[in-house]
């Protein structure tokens, strides 16, 4: 099946799991008919390509809407915890996470393979290595989070 979704850096990690860019109108519309059940969305609401009302849009899908607005320049461990707890809550579901370019997103998911999983680096960073290479703060996060879990 190719690809319905017109979001930017769109990946789809495990048979349960995706990832993307900020979704379109469009995109959203099109989620139900892949089964997604929950939508994670990391960028805050004050994010330049943020769309409005995207809150009623995927509830009006029936799927369970989730907002976790990591500042870009600050991501928060208690974040990254509820990212994890959203994930937990949704296990045997299938989910969406997106946020402004599929940078936050794919960091979080980074972390849930590597730390929740257990995968090894080569694997867990899938999609992420493909999208970006993080920026210093985005480096420190992921040294300081794998350091306080080791």
């Amino acid at each position: 099946m190719n690809n319905p979704i017109e979001a930017e850096n769109v990946y789809q990690v495990f048979d349960w799991l995706w990832c993307s860019a900020q979704l379109t109108e469009a995109d959203i519309a099109k989620l139900s008919e892949l089964g997604i059940e929950a939508l994670i969305n990391l960028a805050p609401p004050t994010a330049s390509n943020a769309l409005p009302g995207e809150a009623e849009l995927v509830a009006g899908q029936g799927i369970t809407y989730i907002q976790i607005p990591v500042a870009w320049e600050q991501p928060r461990l208690s974040q990254l915890e509820q990212f994890f707890a959203v994930l937990k809550a949704f296990e045997g579901h299938k989910v969406w996470v997106h946020c402004a370019k599929n940078k936050r997103a794919s960091a979080f998911i980074y972390f849930y393979r590597r730390l929740c999983l257990a995968e090894e680096e080569v694997i867990a960073t899938y999609p992420m290595n493909e999208i970006w290479t993080p920026n210093s703060i985005w480096q420190t996060f992921i040294g300081n989070v794998l350091s306080a879990s080791a």
